[in-house]
């Protein structure tokens, strides 16, 4: 009987460690930021960017340390230097931008990223979170439970539950016309997880991978708009809605 129960552990551990090597690899399989994205971790006149404590800093050339941050977790499988060109859009509006790799590239493994984040930047008075699909989700997770948190940005994404409805924090839905993932469905169910004053705002003709800078994704559909269009109107859509909370 021993000698089973032993057989029978070592074919479990045996199991559990192939389940986890292929999962480790397929999480490591992300998709990569193109050669757009990389030219956008460039400083430029209008946005300085920088690599510091791990993570890529977006801000205005002429004011370091804006009042406002955003703190951005990419998607899932998503390499987070993918959306430097549109986070480098919000930075030219005069905020404090941060965006962080995530362990296996999915930011359920580090929902508190932003806690390290909002640390390490104690002169930012206001911070904001959000993030692209999965990582939408993380980063409402995080609001919920951070009081100080003033608003979620959502890109192609929704909550997990309600709790930003119970907590009331201000959120704004941010999505393509075109998404494959993130359907008009699944957005339409969502209402009922947020606050009744959410935004809903609509990228006509803008798809899901184009938030990012990383090419196709599977089962997203195509967009009938440019990417730099679509990261317009999410830079946009995204800093009226901080204006909007801190009035």
């Amino acid at each position: 009987m021993k000698r089973n129960l032993r057989i029978a552990a070592a074919v479990v551990a045996v199991a559990l460690l192939v389940f986890a090597s292929v999962f480790v690899v397929w999480a490591s399989d992300a998709l990569a930021a193109d050669e757009t994205a990389v030219q956008a971790l460039n400083s430029t006149s209008q946005v300085f960017v920088s690599a510091e404590n791990g993570w890529v800093v977006f801000h205005p050339a002429e004011d370091p340390r804006p009042e406002t941050g955003f703190i951005f977790y990419p998607g899932g499988k998503v390499d987070y230097r993918a959306y430097a060109p549109v986070l480098a859009l919000i930075a030219e509006q005069g905020y404090f931008v941060v965006v962080a790799p995530m362990p296996l590239n999915l930011a359920f493994f580090d929902i508190n990223a932003a806690a390290r984040i909002q640390a390490a930047y104690p002169e930012v008075k206001n911070w904001f979170v959000g993030g692209h699909s999965l990582g939408g989700v993380a980063a409402s997770s995080y609001a919920a439970s951070h009081a100080d948190i003033r608003g979620v940005v959502f890109w192609a994404s929704y909550p997990a539950d309600d709790s930003l409805l119970k907590t009331g924090t201000p959120a704004i839905s941010i999505y393509g016309t075109n998404d494959g993932l993130a359907t008009g469905d699944k957005l339409q169910a969502s209402k009922a997880l947020l606050p009744a004053d959410t935004q809903f705002v609509p990228i006509e003709g803008g798809n899901h991978a184009q938030f990012g800078s990383y090419g196709l994704q599977d089962g997203d559909n195509a967009a009938s708009i440019s990417p730099e269009a679509q990261w317009t109107q999410a830079a946009d859509a995204t800093t009226v809605f901080f204006t909007k909370v801190l009035k």
